[in-house]
């Protein structure tokens, strides 16, 4: 069985972050890339239109089932990335991520505002890497 060990850093030379790790150092298991999940639900039908609370709760909703899909869960993920619209607005999508994650040891992370994304009515997309152990 190859077990997988995770350890979340923050070097004392770079600025200690808020809401992320800077590393995440990940030793055996299999590794999960899952596509940015937009808020969108099982019928393809936009959830929260105008809305980012909502919009971030169906996409987090969206990456745990495609983590459950893999054995996985929220404390298997080492890194996000996020992509917004609106990056004034990112206390929003921490308070949501929040309530999924181990705040306490939170996975590296990627924020970025973009112009728009794939579908009009988009605010946010978000793409997760996991590790698993076999």
């Amino acid at each position: 069985m190859n077990k997988s060990t995770v350890r979340f850093i923050n070097p004392a030379g770079i600025s200690k972050p808020v809401g992320y790790s800077h590393i995440a150092e990940v030793t055996g298991g299999r590794t999960i890339y899952i596509s940015g999940q937009v808020p969108l639900d099982v019928n393809g039908n936009l959830v929260g239109p105008g809305d980012l609370r909502a919009q971030a709760m169906q996409v987090f909703a969206n990456l745990k089932s495609a983590l459950t899909e893999v054995g996985a869960d929220f404390n298997s993920v080492v890194k996000f990335g996020f992509y917004l619209l609106d990056i004034s607005q990112i206390q929003v999508i921490r308070e949501v991520r929040n309530q999924f994650i181990n705040t306490e040891h939170p996975p590296a992370s990627t924020a970025v505002q973009v112009s728009s994304l794939f579908r009009e009515g988009l605010l946010i997309e978000v793409e997760a890497i996991a590790v698993v152990s076999d």
